[in-house]
């Protein structure tokens, strides 16, 4: 996924949208347990261009838009449909993405304000700016259809720095829709402008969740702390006040799962899940006229030049059960890459070399002897010049 056209065009958008309504209306065979699912031929994905760029997606399992125009990063909010249940979001955009931060009390004007009901008494200050999702207005998006995934790529440097800092850092974003799956994968990689200590770059995960006393959910599920009834987010208060998991303070936990139970009997979860859970600085769950769903990455020591990542799981499960099954799948990855063939994940962070990748430490980590590699669809890719052949998911190791 490089260059002004990563992909080959996609199909003209008049007959891709034709082959939606078709496809609409088709019976589709009703979803397997997770562990079961086995993506067919038949449900290979679509995906066409449609009004102001937007991204229009079509699995077997579910439906989605990215829009890289007006409120941008992530999947557009109220599209991502289960085509099990009907269910939709209710977010304002799930993997939103903010701006480069880290603690500590703000220096200069116009910085970082806490001390309130929104940040709480948290002392952060900016380090790189615009926040991309409200202020960026048109970032840079392509997308490829694989043999059984969809995968979109969506890219930003940011052009604004606090006083003692350079512009220059680069955002990069990308998101697999894969056959026979309830969910996506996604990925945030950043590589630093500058040398910063403790850096993080600020996200939604999985998106906030617009309600009115609890009007659309029934609990939230936080790994870190269990279940918690709607009730709880009746009024506002800050994000320090309760449901606050900040790394080095909390016990680490075996898996980093944040999700919303959907009201109504038949109605799913929708769960956003860090894979690797030493990859998130703090996460917040409080409620501001909605439940706040920030989750920051890294918290790390990087130069110039390095990068840094966090690999997720959003979309819709039937029960807490189904997403820790799905999340041990993948447990451990920290980075996501795909080609118009195949897609990767990796515990490294997965960066574009010549015609294929590399896999580089998070920050100034030392590299492993081996990186673990995940990989799915049908074709082959380059990986620290080693030629991997990919026909169904599989994981190998790459030195």
């Amino acid at each position: 996924m490089r260059g002004t056209r990563m992909y080959p065009q996609a199909a003209p958008l008049a007959a891709t949208c034709a082959l939606l309504i078709l496809l609409a209306g088709m019976h589709w065979p009703q979803v397997l347990a997770a562990e079961e699912v086995k993506p067919t031929p038949a449900a290979r994905p679509t995906a066409a261009r449609g009004p102001d760029e937007r991204i229009v997606i079509r699995t077997d399992c579910i439906s989605a838009e990215v829009w890289p125009k007006g409120y941008v990063s992530g999947v557009k909010a109220d599209t991502f449909i289960d085509l099990k249940t009907g269910a939709k979001d209710h977010s304002f955009g799930l993997d939103i993405v903010d701006f480069l931060m880290q603690p500590g009390e703000p220096t200069d004007r116009g910085q970082y304000e806490f001390n309130n009901l929104y940040h709480g008494k948290i002392p952060k200050r900016y380090i790189e700016l615009p926040q991309i999702c409200t202020q960026a207005k048109d970032i840079p998006s392509d997308f490829a259809i694989g043999p059984d995934f969809v995968a979109v790529r969506q890219w930003w440097t940011y052009t604004q720095a606090a006083a003692g800092y350079k512009t220059g850092s680069q955002w990069q974003q990308t998101l697999v829709f894969p056959a026979g799956r309830r969910y996506f994968l996604a990925c945030d990689r950043i590589r630093s402008a500058n040398d910063i200590k403790d850096v993080f770059l600020r996200i939604d995960m999985p998106g906030h969740l617009r309600h009115k006393a609890g009007d659309v959910f029934e609990e939230v599920y936080l790994s870190y702390e269990g279940r918690i009834p709607a009730e709880d987010f009746r009024r506002d208060f800050p994000p320090d006040e309760k449901h606050l998991y900040q790394r080095g303070k909390q016990k680490l936990p075996d898996r980093m799962i944040r999700a919303r139970k959907y009201r109504g009997e038949k109605m799913p979860w929708l769960a956003g899940m860090t894979l690797d859970p030493r990859a998130v600085w703090e996460a917040w769950r409080h409620q501001r006229g909605y439940i706040c769903f920030i989750q920051e990455i890294g918290g790390l020591d990087v130069k110039v030049g390095d990068h840094f990542s966090a690999a997720y799981i959003v979309g819709y499960f039937d029960d807490v059960k189904q997403m820790e099954a799905e999340y041990d799948r993948y447990r451990g990855m920290n980075s996501l890459a795909a080609t118009k063939d195949v897609w990767l994940m990796s515990d490294g962070v997965l960066v574009e070399d010549g015609e294929g990748y590399r896999i580089v430490p998070q920050g100034r980590a030392a590299a492993p002897e081996k990186w673990r590699l995940l990989v799915g669809g049908k074709g082959s890719a380059t990986v620290n010049a080693q030629k991997i052949d990919v026909d169904g998911e599989k994981e190998v190791a790459v030195k």
